[in-house]
């Protein structure tokens, strides 16, 4: 059998999630890289760690490493990092969501799994895949999240590595958006025999939860991601701070007011 191996970002959010699922139901090998850069939703990572060892109880392993880039990233400017920042409320593509950009940190995440991706495929003479949750719902604001953004990185690396004919990147679901994520992740917990309010119960998305680590459900974020549970039939089983018929009928009146449709 042909050994896959595929190195990853696992924020502890919907999409990386859904994508590590993916790849444990096709047979990968999954390394997974977790990065504190001083985001004000740290609990992101305390719910990809009890993930992990859902998936480990249930004889699924994945290999993981935490790196911490605080004293790097936690200055930067940005609503997600900057304590005298609010964290905007509204449209996931409105204009001050842009606030919510971190500088340049698909990059600085970018090249530290490369590298880590480059290491282990020369150490054990294998091919490596770096594979990312980035979707299409991420370009308007993110401009790091942009397949042109992924193609020019993977040639600046092959052009400034040896060997990096090893490694290549995998970005299944650039052109999806988070209702088809949430679709394929569906397919993907069915397969390996998981289940999925547990799976999703253990993520995080808001970028303001609360001192328990409940999700106000006003972010664009959180706007985001109930209507993408709404899409496929199903009550989000993370804890909001209100009922979930509440935060869906916000997420469906912004969607409303967003496009110009009168409720």
């Amino acid at each position: 059998m042909v050994r896959r191996v595929a190195m990853m970002a696992l924020s502890g959010g919907m999409d990386s999630t859904s994508l590590m699922m993916r790849l444990l139901a096709d047979g990968y090998e999954v390394h997974t890289i977790s990065f504190d850069y001083g985001q004000k939703h740290k609990v992101e990572l305390q719910r990809a760690q009890a993930n992990l060892a859902y998936l480990e109880q249930n004889g699924h392993h994945v290999r993981h490493n935490m790196i911490d880039l605080t004293s790097a990233m936690s200055t930067l400017h940005s609503a997600l990092t900057d304590d005298s920042m609010a964290i905007p409320e509204g449209h996931y593509e409105e204009e001050q969501m842009k606030q919510t950009v971190v500088p340049n940190r698909n990059a600085i995440f970018a090249s530290i799994l490369y590298a880590s991706a480059l290491s282990l495929a020369v150490k054990e003479r294998v091919n490596v895949e770096i594979a990312l949750g980035v979707h299409s719902g991420d370009h308007a604001i993110y401009p790091d999240c942009r397949p042109q953004f992924y193609a020019a990185l993977a040639k600046a690396f092959e052009i400034g590595n040896w060997d990096s004919e090893f490694v290549s990147f995998k970005l299944p679901y650039i052109d999806g958006h988070k209702e088809t994520i949430l679709r394929d992740a569906e397919m993907a917990i069915t397969q390996l025999g998981l289940d999925f309010d547990t799976v999703f119960r253990n993520t995080n998305t808001s970028y303001n939860p609360d001192e328990r680590g409940r999700s106000p459900g006003t972010s664009g974020a959180d706007v985001e991601r109930i209507l993408a549970f709404h899409a496929i039939g199903r009550a989000d089983p993370v804890a909001y701070v209100r009922p979930w018929k509440e935060v869906l009928s916000h997420a469906l009146s912004v969607e409303e007011n967003h496009r110009g449709v009168t409720p």
